[in-house]
């Protein structure tokens, strides 16, 4: 049975995804120091995050795009696909809110105006 990452604190998530990209960077054959240089990073933070001390997201980033696992986020990133009928509804409803504007055919009375202005 699948653990349940809801039932973990939050400091076992860090630390388990700090061991995760220090078993990435020695799969990958990156020093500390050349993965920090090429994230730029330093390298306390990168030390940092192999020990569960993520405390700067960009910098989670960094390190992930460098190891190529940055698509762990694309679930959260990507957009919803509308169906057919959200679509439907979405074309509808900017009909709807369309803006109307002038015929250009402005008929100005060609007689003066014989009432006196409030003004």
């Amino acid at each position: 049975m699948e653990e349940n990452i809801y039932m973990l604190p939050d400091s076992e998530i860090r630390r388990r995804l700090g061991q995760k990209i220090r078993h990435l960077r020695l799969r990958q054959n990156f020093t500390q120091t050349s993965l920090a240089e090429q994230a730029q990073v330093s390298l306390t933070t990168l030390k940092r995050i192999e020990k569960g001390d993520i405390s700067y997201f960009d910098s989670l980033m960094r390190v992930l795009r460098i190891l190529g696992e940055l698509d762990v986020f694309s679930s959260l990133i990507k957009e919803d696909e509308m169906s057919p009928n959200e679509y439907f509804e979405f074309v509808e409803a900017s009909k709807k809110k369309q803006r109307k504007r002038a015929s250009g055919n402005n008929k100005t009375n060609t007689q003066p105006n014989t009432e006196e202005s409030e003004w």
